[in-house]
């Protein structure tokens, strides 16, 4: 009975942890996810307009169905080597919130989509200190799934910095 009991406990300590979902992608061999509730779709490559004057990890924009979408390359954003985009490269539509709580649709180009993870809260954590020299404030945390680590990205605070101030490059 020791035994059943001890299995009666996890399962009843698993379902009071919060499980929370991530959609994750490649990026220059690792794997990094972002909450699955901020995805709105994921599209295939496709050429975007450039607009003049932004940093190089702007690519341009998009035209999603009438609401004019910027496209983020996260290899360039994170001075990563660039590659040309494949068939595998794909763009991930995202709603970001911003200090005001509103939400803006941005999208991140990425090498491709992985897997969508369920992790619970004993399996996610805090973002590591390297100390002052390294920037982690576009880490939301580290999830552990199986064997593995997946870097969790906070796309609020990382498409909402103030280097890439979109809305005010795009007013007309």
């Amino acid at each position: 009975m020791g035994e059943a009991a001890e299995n009666l406990d996890q399962a009843v300590q698993v379902e009071k942890e919060e499980i929370s979902e991530f959609l994750t992608f490649m990026l220059n061999g690792e794997e990094y996810g972002v909450d699955i509730l901020r995805v709105q779709e994921i599209k295939g490559w496709d050429e975007v307009t450039s607009v003049p004057n932004m940093p190089e990890y702007i690519r341009g924009v998009i035209n999603l169905r009438g609401t004019i979408v910027p496209v983020i390359d996260l290899r360039r954003r994170f001075e990563l080597d660039t590659l040309e985009y494949g068939a595998t490269t794909v763009v991930i539509v995202l709603r970001v919130e911003t200090e005001g709580h509103a939400d803006r649709t941005m999208s991140i180009v990425v090498d491709g989509v992985s897997e969508v993870y369920q992790v619970t809260s004993s399996n996610l954590k805090s973002s590591p200190d390297f100390g002052g020299e390294i920037d982690t404030e576009f880490v939301k945390g580290i999830a552990t799934v199986d064997t593995k680590m997946v870097v969790l990205l906070d796309i609020d605070n990382m498409l909402n910095s103030r280097e890439l101030n979109i809305s005010d490059l795009l007013t007309v």
